[in-house]
């Protein structure tokens, strides 16, 4: 599918991205939604938990729901995801990622915007226990992807997953670390980074041979987390290696079912490479939409509702 002219318009205040962006992940707020939480072991001895949401009726269908960096299945980009499919028919599986859940998860390692074995212990999982016949997967920022890596880097995917969302994508993982270390996503930035080192404390103590004291005080910006931390507990070299070998970028031509990204043209996340105009022109599994406003996971809608939310159920309703 090739690249496709947007109609969302939002009101005058919302086409400000970073309005967008701020309002979305501080003081947007959704009520109403039922979550019911299961922990599901790994192979390598962590823990997942989900959190699940029904709709009102039965159904043979479920959306997987994967949050962004230092996210949570309870953020109102994910619970908003979830009533929205909710209402549509679909159930929802919210993904919590490893130590995103509340609890510090068991291993040194944790969670990675390349982590697709923990995506594929999901969709496994479904497929063994529950009774659904159409699996879709809406992965936002980092989730994203996720879930665009997992769809394209090779493996196997099980017939019954139908389709992908990816929302707000940073598809070049050093070009959208070149964007939030620019002065205008400072706050961001910093804000990213002060949660991440918060959780690298208890793991510090836990794996006091892995991690020094003196290590999380070197922490000053998010490259520096994913040289200390990210590329050591997860086996890649340094940062950068980290960044080339997690990228979703490369592997979107490889693509084989029907794939949606929607990044907005002023996300201040997103470097120039983060928009992946020439694979959605060359793969027809591919369809990319480049909202002009929106920021990150804004997308700001009527009745509580975004944009983003109404147009990946549309989507996930015209898959088959």
């Amino acid at each position: 599918m090739p690249v496709f002219k947007s109609t969302y318009n939002p009101p005058l205040l919302f086409k400000n991205g970073h309005f967008a962006t701020i309002y979305s992940g501080l003081f947007r707020k959704i009520d109403g939604l039922l979550q019911t939480r299961e922990r599901i072991d790994l192979a390598d001895g962590d823990f997942l938990d989900l959190d699940w949401s029904f709709s009102f009726n039965p159904t043979n269908k479920v959306v997987i729901l994967l949050h962004g960096l230092e996210g949570n299945a309870q953020r109102p980009y994910i619970t908003g995801s979830a009533k929205a499919f909710n209402r549509s028919g679909f159930d929802a599986c919210a993904v919590n990622f490893r130590g995103c859940s509340g609890e510090t998860n068991r291993l040194f390692r944790s969670y990675h915007s390349g982590a697709t074995e923990d995506l594929d212990a999901v969709v496994q999982h479904i497929i063994n226990t529950e009774k659904y016949n159409e699996i879709y997967i809406k992965g936002i920022s980092l989730g994203g992807n996720m879930a665009l890596k997992y769809a394209g880097e090779g493996r196997e995917i099980p017939e019954a997953v139908k389709g992908i969302v990816g929302i707000s994508v940073p598809c070049d993982l050093h070009s959208s670390l070149k964007a939030l270390l620019k002065p205008k996503n400072f706050l961001y930035a910093k804000r990213f980074r002060n949660h991440l080192v918060e959780k690298l404390v208890p793991k510090q103590k836990m794996f006091p041979d892995n991690i020094s004291a003196d290590d999380i005080s070197n922490i000053k910006t998010l490259k520096d987390f994913d040289d200390i931390y990210t590329s050591r507990a997860h086996g890649f070299k340094d940062a950068l290696d980290y960044y080339e070998k997690c990228s979703c970028l490369q592997f979107l031509d490889q693509i084989k079912i029907p794939a949606l990204i929607i990044s907005a043209k002023n996300d201040s996340f997103l470097g120039k490479e983060c928009y992946p105009i020439v694979a959605a022109n060359t793969n027809p599994n591919l369809s990319l939409e480049m909202p002009r406003n929106g920021g990150h996971v804004g997308f700001f809608g009527k009745n509580n509702a975004t944009y983003s939310e109404k147009r990946a159920v549309k989507f996930c309703e015209e898959v088959i």
